[in-house]
């Protein structure tokens, strides 16, 4: 989104022609666009436009069995094979709780919505994509081989727009970058007094809101009774050894509008290049590790005892992905969790913060 003067439509789609193999998020950094404008230069091309009416959008999912739950950011992406079960809606965050598509969701970041058909050899390829205002992604649902289509076109029609002009691009807006936040004076013994305080896990947003932190810089003060940095290759070994020892695992990735969890083991991992890969039967996980600047484990209080994540972060401070041990309500934390994520190698704070100057 640069200050010339946008592309059209029919520029987008030609460009499209022209790099028929390159990924959609890697052609819309190419022509300088967002992936949100380069699907709807499509619109009556293969693309209608839908409205993300949560009401309507995730019971009717229900309907259609087996799809591909897709949620990504700059460096992860987390695929989830599965149903659509249970739907829990809310005005700012909503949740779908099943066996393998578990999500949180916040409509607000909800804002454009496709339907898309795509051919492929004798194939065609069917998604429901949806993007926030700036025109990032924030989750794609992809149709499998038994997906009900008949139920998923009833969906598309139920939630198609009536305005399907096409060559019409949505008017997205630059998202403000992410920046590390200053601790205010005293906010180190605020900290530390009321994370020790905690009685559960989901407490530390607040937490965080109310001393106006960003993630890294509480974990900067908490101290090392709580946090302490790690090697950055800790989150392929953590993978590794996930899958060799069988410990199941909960694996978050997310973006503006939307959290999406794997939990349960991993057993497939590969490295291509920069990206490790979980490919399992229902999981799927591509993260580039050379984005990866640091890596922290955190323990926070629970109902009982704490839990333990490790947790990956680029050179801005934004969180890339997140891991805990699977743990049910009201039962310790796995001990084979904890001592995977307490061996996991050290890195000296003083030497981190020399590097990071």
């Amino acid at each position: 989104m640069s200050s010339e003067p946008r592309q059209g439509a029919a520029s987008i789609r030609a460009a499209r022609a022209n790099n028929p193999k390159m990924r959609e998020r890697d052609l819309a950094q190419m022509l300088d666009i967002t992936e949100a404008e380069l699907v709807a230069s499509f619109v009556g091309h293969g693309v209608r436009r839908i409205e993300p009416r949560f009401d309507d959008l995730f019971p009717g999912l229900q309907s259609v069995g087996t799809v591909m739950a897709l949620t990504r950011n700059e460096s992860a992406v987390h695929e989830k094979i599965g149903p659509f079960e249970k739907f829990v809606n809310g005005k700012r965050a909503a949740l779908m709780l099943g066996e393998q598509i578990d999500t949180r969701m916040f409509p607000a970041n909800w804002v454009h919505g496709f339907a898309v058909e795509k051919a492929d050899g004798n194939d065609i390829r069917r998604s429901l994509q949806f993007f926030d205002a700036h025109g990032d992604a924030v989750m794609k649902i992809h149709t499998r081989a038994e997906t009900d289509l008949d139920a998923w076109n009833a969906l598309v029609d139920k939630l198609a727009l009536e305005d399907q002009t096409p060559d019409v691009l949505p008017e997205v807006t630059r998202a403000d970058p992410f920046r590390r936040k200053s601790p205010s004076e005293g906010a180190e013994t605020v900290l530390r007094d009321r994370w020790q305080a905690m009685t559960d896990p989901h407490q530390f947003h607040g937490l965080l809101k109310d001393l106006d932190l960003d993630r890294v810089s509480a974990f900067e003060l908490a101290g090392d009774a709580w946090a302490w940095p790690l090697d950055r290759g800790a989150i392929p070994a953590l993978l590794r050894l996930a899958a060799s020892e069988k410990i199941p695992i909960m694996c978050f990735v997310g973006n503006r509008g939307c959290i999406q969890i794997h939990s349960g083991p991993v057993e497939t991992v590969m490295d291509r290049g920069p990206w490790i890969n979980v490919m399992d039967p229902t999981f799927h996980l591509h993260l580039r590790t050379d984005h990866i600047y640091e890596v922290w484990a955190v323990r926070k209080p629970a109902d009982i005892g704490h839990v333990t994540s490790i947790e990956a972060y680029d050179s801005d401070g934004q969180q890339i992905i997140q891991f805990f041990g699977v743990r049910g309500e009201g039962n310790r934390e796995r001990t084979d969790w904890r001592g995977l994520a307490e061996n996991m190698p050290k890195l000296d704070r003083a030497v981190r913060l020399g590097a990071a100057e």
